[in-house]
């Protein structure tokens, strides 16, 4: 019941939180102030016919934006007035300035537009689209009309446009793969290689002493303890971090501290035995 009663709580206020535009007009004038256009506006459609504005003449936009719920005056976190032309798509942002009471105005004169302003250099319609937002409201973004200007000169041309079109092929000379000897030469070759190693072998195999108790038990744990080591250097290489080897490797010395002990008192005591 709670639940249910917190949701339709939340939809009223959500249906609350609605900005609306009221009073939203145009009036265009001419030369000495002779009134040439003027109309209410609606945010479901747009102004028809476009609207023309000569070099001399002057466009002001006057609305005012309120809470739909309680119709008093809302000053939003954001309000522009935003200019796109669909042909060259260019588009210009311009600030309206809204009072505390909701009151907005704004004024264009084609003598002096304002830097927001999208270049026309070919006469194309300018689509205005009002855009409000709040943190408190639903945003709104609707169109008012299309608008007609002057034509000015072109753009400019941004001196870093031509890196970002695509560039000429890159083609690559590969050199010729190289010619491989003859399978013969090869093993012969190989088998130069390997000849040195094979005959080392054979002669060590017959003067290296043979660990007859390397697998005692009294010296098999002091072995596998230093083939820990092995590891554990291994794994540092690999992976691990010098404080986390230092701490592995100390606690690894106190077994073949021991092992290594009994592994010399063994050898030791066979030795003197033999004597």
């Amino acid at each position: 019941m709670f639940s249910l009663l917190a949701a339709l709580l939340l939809a009223v206020s959500a249906q609350a939180s609605v900005l609306s535009v009221q009073n939203a007009r145009f009036s265009l004038t001419g030369p000495k102030s002779m009134p040439l256009r003027s109309e209410p506006l609606s945010l479901l459609y747009a102004a028809s016919p476009p609207i023309e504005v000569g070099p001399k003449d002057l466009l002001k936009l006057t609305f005012q934006i309120v809470d739909k719920e309680t119709g008093k005056g809302v000053q939003p976190h954001q309000t522009f007035l935003r200019f796109y032309d669909e042909q060259t798509r260019e588009e210009g942002i311009q600030p309206v300035r809204v009072t505390p009471g909701g009151k907005a105005k704004f004024e264009l004169n084609p003598s002096k537009p304002p830097l927001s302003l999208p270049p026309t250099p070919e006469g194309y319609p300018l689509n205005v689209t009002i855009i409000i937002g709040s943190s408190l409201y639903e945003p709104i973004s609707a169109p008012l009309f299309d608008l007609v200007l002057p034509r000015s000169q072109p753009a400019p041309v941004d001196p870093l446009e031509a890196a970002f079109h695509p560039l000429p092929e890159i083609q690559h000379t590969f050199r010729a793969p190289h010619k491989l000897p003859p399978r013969f030469i090869s093993a012969v070759s190989a088998a130069v290689v390997v000849a040195p190693w094979v005959v080392l072998l054979g002669l060590w195999s017959q003067v290296a002493p043979s660990p007859t108790r390397l697998f005692s038990p009294s010296v098999l744990p002091f072995v596998l303890c230093l083939g820990a080591f092995e590891v554990l250097l291994f794994w540092y290489w690999v992976d691990l971090k010098l404080g986390q080897v230092l701490l592995y490797g100390a606690g690894l010395a106190i077994p073949t501290i021991f092992a290594g002990k009994q592994a010399l008192s063994s050898i030791g005591n066979k030795r003197v035995g033999r004597k």
